[in-house]
């Protein structure tokens, strides 16, 4: 059972309110406090470390995971709202101004957005009519595919993500979406933080990674979605090199 905010609040009062009635009178000075560890999964107890460690280990275990938030690279920040499975994923990312859908099934890639995504840069604006609104099959050989396929990969993505750099050290216990966690920082937060559940499994929550690159949330761990290639008269084969965007 997962102990809501409140009630974590509500228990805490009572426990000093016992603690104060036990004391008076008695000439004893001082109560013992609540062990920060009781009801948690045990990860807090762990070194650093460990802890990391753990938060790997569960999230490549994980049949699926939503992860939003915002990563910079490439001289871009993308902004990403992803299901994620090993079978592939699908959700929207946004960058430059612009926000398209992304969707991958086994190995085929589905690229949707409208047509200034395609004509951005001058592109070829006949072309770019025909592409837009359609889920676009993106070409294995294509640089797009490269480029974004990494998006819908939860294991690439998260052994990319989940990393830490520096001196890995604890930095105390608090609360992702009414959950407790644990923080550990690399080089006391100029490495990265990352916010690793204390309720069930030792998940990761959220991750601050190094150099302003960008913030995650981790959500819906193992909450299965439906994963499947977009109708046919919503899906267009280019059949060749996609227009540079």
């Amino acid at each position: 059972m997962t102990v809501t905010p409140r009630r974590r609040t509500r228990r805490a009062a009572l426990v000093g309110a016992v603690c104060a009635l036990a004391v008076a009178g008695t000439g004893l000075t001082g109560c013992s406090s609540e062990d920060p560890d009781a009801g948690t999964n045990g990860v807090g107890k762990l070194p650093p470390d460990k802890i990391q460690a753990k938060a790997r280990t569960a999230a490549e275990a994980a049949d699926a995971v939503r992860l939003h938030g915002t990563v910079a690279a490439g001289g871009s920040t993308y902004t990403l709202d992803m299901q994620l499975k090993s079978e592939g994923g699908t959700g929207s990312v946004a960058a430059e101004g612009t926000t398209f859908r992304l969707l991958r099934v086994g190995e085929q890639l589905f690229l949707k957005a409208d047509a200034g995504f395609w004509s951005h840069d001058g592109g070829d604006a006949a072309a770019a009519e025909k592409l837009a609104g359609k889920y676009v099959k993106v070409p294995e050989g294509d640089p797009a595919y490269k480029k974004f396929s990494g998006f819908t990969d939860k294991d690439v993505l998260l052994d990319g993500l989940l990393t830490l750099h520096g001196t890995v050290e604890t930095d105390g216990r608090h609360e992702q979406g009414g959950v407790r966690t644990i923080r550990i920082t690399g080089d006391k937060g100029s490495g990265g933080s990352l916010d690793v559940s204390l309720e069930g499994t030792a998940y990761p929550l959220r991750l601050v990674r190094a150099g302003s690159a960008g913030t995650l949330s981790f959500s819906d761990w193992n909450k299965d979605f439906e994963l499947k290639e977009p109708a046919k008269d919503d899906t267009l084969d280019y059949g060749k090199q996609l227009p540079t965007s």
